[in-house]
């Protein structure tokens, strides 16, 4: 089978991209040159020349989709009262290891950075170093009042009003303190929005509208 001739791959590649994704979703995973990696020992030219690149792009997008949203790796940075309700969730009676919400201490093992807790401007150097030392794909979950908007703290001269003032935020959970419930609600809503915008890196997605817990 010469890949070169497109003789037998226009028989074995006759896939549509249309026929395996499902509607709404992304998974526009991987670059050119990440496929060239991927397989090893085959040519740009060789793939252009068939239905394998944009097949193998749709395949590894769509597993590297499922596999994201099914194991949503959590950096867990609680500053204060929120972080006792976020612990709870991943107690048994709340179980949010079963949803696939697996609490990290490392940002470079990590896939989402919740936060909850004011963010003080001398704090709020190290929650972006934490951000930016967490690989791509990565998203941000903004948990109470006090992350959101300051919380009681609104407009006080040395606590942000919101960590979306420095970082991008996903999902927003409401609440002074949210229950448990609502922040597993929270990882439902951002699995959700993985499957309709694939793996796009943070950068990209500055006009993705932030998902709201509890709103209609």
């Amino acid at each position: 089978m010469a890949f070169g001739t497109c003789s037998v791959s226009e028989v074995a590649f006759t896939f549509e991209v249309d026929i395996m994704a499902e509607a709404g979703e992304n998974f526009a995973a991987f670059n050119s040159r990440a496929l060239v990696e991927m397989v090893g020992g085959v040519t740009d030219e060789a793939l252009k020349a068939t239905r394998i690149k944009k097949f193998l792009s749709v395949l590894a997008g769509r597993y590297f989709n499922w596999a994201g949203r099914k194991s949503l790796f959590t950096l867990h940075l609680g500053i204060k009262c929120c972080a006792i309700e976020m612990a709870a969730a991943a107690t048994p009676r709340f179980d949010g290891d079963r949803f696939g919400v697996l609490f990290r201490s490392s940002p470079r093992q990590s896939d989402v950075l919740l936060i909850n807790g004011p963010i003080t401007k001398k704090f709020a150097d190290k929650v972006v170093r934490l951000w930016e030392q967490m690989p791509e794909p990565k998203y941000c979950i903004a948990m109470g009042e006090c992350a959101i908007s300051g919380g009681p703290y609104f407009q006080s001269y040395n606590i942000l009003e919101g960590v979306d003032t420095v970082i991008p935020v996903d999902v927003y959970i409401p609440g002074c303190p949210p229950r448990p419930e609502a922040l597993i609600d929270g990882f439902g809503l951002l699995r959700e929005k993985i499957i309709r915008i694939g793996a796009a890196p943070s950068a990209q997605r500055a006009s993705e509208k932030p998902v709201i817990v509890g709103e209609d």
